[in-house]
């Protein structure tokens, strides 16, 4: 499975990276920010995109809307420490795409969840 992480923190973003492709047989690829993001979805073509919210020059959700106009499938994880800023455009996601959200700081677990929830579905 080819996962996009999208994460501004290059250290949590490289943690992440390590641990999922050391513990599944994952091909990983990370982004700084959304704009390099949006440019890593079209090179990499991800089964699935984890990313933050905040983020600078283009945050996680206006990078998911631009890929959900060229895939409207993309199965996606937001991130954030502040859920409760966005908590009703994540509703809102949840209800019409394939997408959950996860509170930093992160737990492996839920996200391994995530992924084989994911990986399972069509």
């Amino acid at each position: 499975m080819k996962i996009l992480i999208v994460e501004d923190n290059e250290i949590l973003a490289d943690l992440l990276k390590q641990t999922l492709e050391t513990e599944e047989d994952y091909h990983v690829k990370t982004a700084g920010n959304g704009e390099e993001g949006y440019n890593a979805f079209l090179n990499f073509k991800p089964d699935i995109i984890v990313t933050d919210i905040e983020m600078p020059i283009k945050n996680g959700l206006e990078m998911v809307r631009e890929i959900r106009a060229l895939d409207p499938e993309i199965k996606t994880i937001y991130m954030s420490a502040s859920p409760d800023r966005y908590r009703r455009l994540l509703e809102n996601e949840k209800n019409r795409y394939k997408a959950a959200f996860l509170n930093k700081p992160l737990h492996m677990p839920e996200m391994a969840a995530l992924f084989q929830e994911y990986h399972k579905a069509p």
